[in-house]
């Protein structure tokens, strides 16, 4: 038996229960008849705008895979890549361990476009680092601004600690730029090759990411209450916490563990307010996603054998 091939998915069941053991005592005593007015709370211009960031956050998402080919010089049509994009994000955001499940659709929708597996193996590498250095600048710049958010999760002060995080975050994305402008040695493992991509890729890399991250945060900040609410900046922080824990945690959709983190996060707001931003997030982050990018990978596979019939 290859232990391996069931950790992280054992990982991530396991993180899903205990965060959902966590979120029914946080939320004990509150109805159905509760949540339904929290969402019913929820002015429609706040549902708009919501819903409106949903579409810029996927669409800078698509802009991850057309830097990335743009990296390793391959032409693909633009309408193929974005709804590529949309559907690997819509669907792995969702099963859970995104750069693996992410890979797999990859591969197989950019197969049929000439692309080779280590193509693939690029571009899956260079959305990666991607998100990942521009979690760090945008958490990273939050911290400097916002030092007392790490208080917000655990009793005490910790300040230094959140601007030693965020100068250290920013260093690394520094140090990145800075080894683009070095034109460092590629990473080699095996034959697989990975050349530091250059200054104006990088640039894409910096404007693109954040951008996602920040409309990603505002879907949640518009279906807040108002009351007690403390700002986007804020906002913004909690969700970087609590969305990196959900990608750590490997659970499905982060389930459970990102609702837990965010309303600790907020916990001196109303839970019912925070848990009716939380389902519209999960109704437009991922809900609504998946069901059209589900349609998507349908109507690819069906003119996929319709070629094969031919």
């Amino acid at each position: 038996m290859n232990w391996k091939r069931y950790f992280w998915p054992i990982v991530g069941l396991a993180a899903v229960a205990f965060s959902l053991w966590l979120l029914l005592d946080e939320l004990r005593g509150v109805s159905l008849d509760d949540v339904w007015d929290g969402l019913s709370a929820i002015p429609p211009h706040r549902w708009l705008l919501s819903a409106l960031f949903s579409v810029v956050a996927y669409a800078a998402l698509a802009g991850y895979d057309h830097i990335a080919l743009l990296h390793i010089g391959k032409k693909v049509s633009w309408l193929f890549v974005t709804l590529c994009s949309f559907t690997t994000y819509a669907l792995s955001h969702n099963i859970g361990g995104s750069v693996f499940s992410g890979a797999v659709i990859r591969y197989r929708a950019y197969g049929t476009r000439g692309l080779t597996g280590q193509d693939v193996g690029v571009l899956v590498a260079i959305c990666w680092i991607t998100f990942v250095l521009s979690t760090l600048l945008v958490t990273g710049a939050v911290l400097l601004i916002e030092p007392d958010l790490l208080d917000r999760f655990a009793d005490g002060t910790y300040t230094y600690l959140a601007r030693t995080l965020g100068f250290a975050m920013l260093a690394i994305v520094g140090a990145y730029i800075f080894g683009s402008w070095l034109r460092l040695r590629p990473l080699r493992i095996g034959s697989f090759q990975l050349h530091y991509p250059s200054l104006p890729i990088v640039a894409r890399q910096f404007l693109i990411g954040p951008v996602e991250l920040l409309a990603a945060a505002a879907i949640l900040f518009f279906a807040l209450p108002t009351a007690g609410n403390p700002g986007y900046l804020v906002v913004l922080g909690v969700f970087l916490v609590a969305f990196s824990a959900a990608q750590i945690s490997h659970a499905p959709g982060g389930l459970g563990v990102f609702e837990v983190v965010f309303l600790a996060g907020l916990s001196h707001m109303d839970p019912v307010g925070v848990l009716a931003a939380l389902l519209v997030f999960r109704l437009f982050y991922l809900i609504v996603p998946l069901v059209l990018g589900l349609g998507v990978v349908l109507f690819f596979e069906h003119s996929q054998f319709g070629r094969k019939g031919d």
